[in-house]
């Protein structure tokens, strides 16, 4: 088993991907290119909390797109949770005066979110969907 790629435990082989897509609240075009630089930081921070690995990252004025590759210990929705609540509430915080100006009531993610596992499609084909998002300007 231990020609397999991906992580090996004593008992298991594993090599979870998920592709994650966040929406802004409404849609809203509230990114600039350095926020997705900051949210891109941030989320590999949270990552690196669950012992996943962010493998991609990027985005638009609107969403972005997350490549993760994670152990099977960790439930997908708390690593969802987590990336979004942390995400929220320090890009509220450094850039506050922007975000005000795009979202209100609290909010900067959606409610909802996409997550799709990475198992059909060659990873090199969704690696390159995301690092060709539109970023602003």
């Amino acid at each position: 088993m231990r020609g397999l790629r991906g992580k090996d435990t004593r008992h298991v082989v594993y090599n979870l991907h998920v592709h994650l897509v966040f929406v802004t609240k409404y849609r809203r075009k509230a990114f600039t290119d350095a926020m997705l630089t900051r949210a891109e930081e941030i989320m590999w921070e949270v990552c690196a909390d669950f012992e996943a690995e962010l493998k991609q990252f990027n985005g638009e004025q609107d969403h972005v797109h997350l490549l993760v590759h994670y152990p099977q210990k960790v439930q997908l929705s708390k690593l969802v949770n987590s990336l979004k609540d942390v995400s929220s509430r320090r890009l509220r915080q450094e850039y506050n005066a922007h975000v005000r100006r795009h979202l209100w009531g609290g909010h900067f993610w959606s409610g909802s979110h996409f997550a799709g596992s990475c198992g059909g499609a060659p990873l090199t084909v969704v690696k390159q969907y995301i690092e060709n998002q539109q970023r602003p300007a």
